[in-house]
């Protein structure tokens, strides 16, 4: 998903909880009771959403022959990741009601349908609607029925319902955010330890994303998710495991989740009896941090810490609990199994008993990957985190290695709070793990990816530029017209008039200078089509391709302003003639309506053009970082980013496993992509969330002041 949409969805995401948020102010509810009865209306919106996708896919592959015409059943949906919907649990049937029926009793009875007909979801659902005004309802359901919520799928929902399990975190409604971890770490982690297949299990699984996000890993290999695994977590707050399995339910998975305090409780068994613990083949965890109140006498012979206690504090506490949950994660693994947590930067430089426990756990040679993260990813919390990552399999030759990566200056800015990593970050950053590997085909695959989208994009520039210079000569025809209908008129002012003359003889000039360089870029990215017909597949046939684009990369990047300056001109000699016919004997030959739409058109056609442009120069970007990081398509050290690291290294660092502490400093770098435009939406959209915290802050002022009597 692009930053641009995130922003879309920022906007999106503030109106429906400013929408939402009237069930909890017309209905004196505490943030903790509406909670669920409001995700229960996303869910059945995410639900219906699903359901219809999947129907059209099951009716398309009807159609097609590839499937048999026969009554749908509930395995034609699940294996779809979608609920076969009862129809009066369908979001259409609800806002369809007739006048006079009662939308809470009607929501009941849906959330009850959907419980009998899908049994993992028994008594998970919320049923207490009919407490709600009817009017009330009705505004909630219709404020979850826009047409881009009807269509919305996949990140976009769900990132819609990420916000408001924070929005609700953040007012109390849940246990401090800890049950949600945002979907960028969550992917990093997947994509490490490759979760597909056997026992995946989550100590501390809040409201399910590790799952789900090792289900979208596992349909992206082509595999359906029950098929191949079989999900296991453990959750202490009974509120956050109904909205585990809400959001299990909602993607089509099931998993066996059970209320338990991880500190002193193993609540799982295998379906073979067998216990969890020792037999897990991926272990996933976002675990809270910091916790210094475990009971240690209570957990001191515990056989899940076999590197012992972290420390013990005067008060008999665990001094502080970060240690226990690692030694769980590690201990619970199968003799092949991987882990991947996310955890306190503090942690991998702890010292005292904490060193001690971490000194064992290198000596294991298990610790396979560490990766350090900026501050800002999460949604409650602005710390910084590390991802630990374990491999009990790893082969002889790396035992005594760990791959340290820090990623902490590689981030996309969604909002002034808010980073995440971009699809091409995330792959960027998994391909220095294939190659610590040795995995130099699945590196090569993806600059060869890049270099077909690259192919892809660019053939598609002059299409775009093509319609982008329709609109272009549509706009300069009335101000042409314009002109030479007022030349002769001598009582407009004569500094207007000329500088109305010279927007247009400077938008002719820059015009023809772009005339020639769009052809020449034109016939070069149709040269460089060709040359990459058949996709370069070895890291020299790669290169070279690369080396081909490089001034195609310059001249488009030029041409990007080329594009931006015509707009201004054009913009520019718009105003002037909007202020020439302020004059009444100009007046006549202006049609401010028709002239204000070119020029928006214009700027439409103007985004698409650079868009188009700046898409195949992103591209180009993403294929130079890999190739001059990995010049060899070879594991390599690079400053500031990466190093694999020995044993004898890490207990030279006094056993610390923080990256920054090995890669050393990145050299500085010229970003010739700088984005100055989209620095300013930046900027403006930094302005408008202080306004809005400033006017929040301003309200709870005056309020405070009020009870005061002041």
């Amino acid at each position: 998903m692009t930053a641009n949409a995130f922003h879309n969805i920022t906007q999106v995401e503030t109106s429906l909880w400013e929408a939402a948020d009237q069930l909890r102010a017309n209905s004196n509810l505490t943030a903790t009771e509406y909670s669920m009865p409001v995700l229960g209306v996303i869910f059945l919106r995410h639900a219906t959403n699903r359901y219809q996708a999947a129907l059209q896919a099951i009716e398309a592959a009807q159609a097609a022959g590839t499937m048999p015409k026969r009554p749908l059943a509930k395995a034609d949906f699940i294996k779809r990741r979608a609920l076969m919907l009862p129809e009066a649990a369908r979001y259409d049937t609800l806002l369809n009601l007739p006048s006079g029926a009662s939308l809470g009793a009607a929501l009941v009875a849906a959330m009850n349908a959907i419980e009998a007909d899908f049994p993992p979801l028994q008594g998970t659902l919320p049923k207490d609607y009919d407490r709600f005004d009817n009017k009330l309802l009705e505004d909630l359901l219709r404020c979850f029925d826009s047409e881009a919520l009807r269509t919305a799928t996949g990140d976009v929902f769900g990132r819609i319902y990420e916000y408001f399990l924070m929005k609700f975190a953040m007012q109390g409604a849940q246990d401090n955010g800890e049950f949600f971890t945002p979907p960028s770490l969550v992917q990093m982690l997947v994509n490490v330890i490759e979760p597909d297949h056997g026992v995946v299990a989550d100590l501390a699984c809040g409201s399910g994303g590790m799952f789900v996000q090792s289900s979208h890993f596992i349909e992206h290999e082509g595999f359906e998710t029950m098929k191949r695994v079989t999900f296991y977590g453990q959750e202490k707050t009974i509120a956050t495991i109904r909205l585990a399995k809400m959001n299990l339910a909602v993607h089509g998975l099931e998993g066996d989740i059970q209320e338990a305090n991880t500190f002193y409780v193993d609540a799982h068994r295998l379906q073979d009896g067998r216990p969890l613990w020792g037999n897990v083949d991926f272990m996933m965890a976002n675990p809270p941090f910091n916790v210094d109140k475990v009971d240690a006498e209570a957990v001191k012979t515990d056989r899940r810490l076999p590197f012992g206690l972290p420390g013990v504090n005067k008060d008999k506490h665990v001094s502080n609990g970060n240690y226990l949950w690692i030694s769980y994660f590690h201990s619970y693994l199968s003799p092949t199994g991987r882990a991947g947590f996310v955890m306190s930067s503090q942690a991998s430089s702890a010292g005292h008993g904490e060193k001690e426990v971490r000194r064992k756990l290198v000596e294991t040679g298990d610790v396979d990957v560490m990766v350090a993260i900026r501050s800002n990813f999460f949604y409650t919390r602005t710390v910084p985190c590390e991802l630990w990552h374990f491999d009990r399999s790893k082969p002889a030759e790396r035992k005594d290695q760990v791959l340290m990566l820090d990623a902490r200056n590689v981030y996309r800015k969604v909002t002034r709070k808010i980073y995440d990593f971009s699809p091409e970050q995330q792959a960027n950053l998994t391909a220095i793990v294939w190659l610590y590997r040795g995995q130099q085909e699945r590196f090569l695959g993806l600059v060869q990816s890049y270099i077909t989208r690259l192919g892809t994009e660019a053939a598609a520039v002059d299409a775009v530029l093509t319609v982008l210079e329709a609109v272009l000569t549509d706009s300069r025809a009335p101000l042409a017209a314009f002109m030479a209908s007022v030349q002769t008129i001598e009582t407009l002012p004569q500094e207007k008039r000329h500088g109305l003359t010279d927007a247009l003889a400077e938008w002719t000039s820059a015009a023809t200078a772009y005339a020639a360089d769009r052809a020449a870029l034109v016939t070069g990215l149709a040269a460089y089509c060709k040359h990459i017909a058949k996709p370069p597949q070895t890291n020299k046939a790669q290169h070279t391709a690369r080396k081909t684009f490089d001034p195609l990369a310059e001249s488009t990047r030029g041409l990007v302003k080329q594009i931006d300056l015509l707009y201004k001109l054009a913009a520019r000699a718009a105003q002037l003639v909007q202020e020439l016919a302020s004059h009444e004997e100009a007046a006549g030959f202006y049609d401010r309506r028709a002239l204000n739409k070119l020029i928006k058109q214009l700027d439409e056609q103007r985004k698409s053009g650079v868009e188009q442009l700046k898409e195949c120069t992103y591209l180009h970007r993403q294929i130079v970082w890999l190739q001059d990081r990995f010049p060899q398509a070879q594991m390599a050290d690079v400053p500031g980013l990466c190093k694999v690291v020995t044993r004898a290294e890490i207990e030279a660092a006094d056993w610390s496993l923080t990256p920054g502490r090995f890669v050393g400093v990145a050299p500085a770098e010229v970003d010739e992509d700088f984005d100055f435009e989209q620095t300013l939406r930046d900027i403006h959209l930094e302005l408008a969330d202080l306004n809005r915290e400033a006017v929040d802050l301003a309200v709870k002022i005056q309020t405070n002041f009020e009870e005061l009597g002041v």
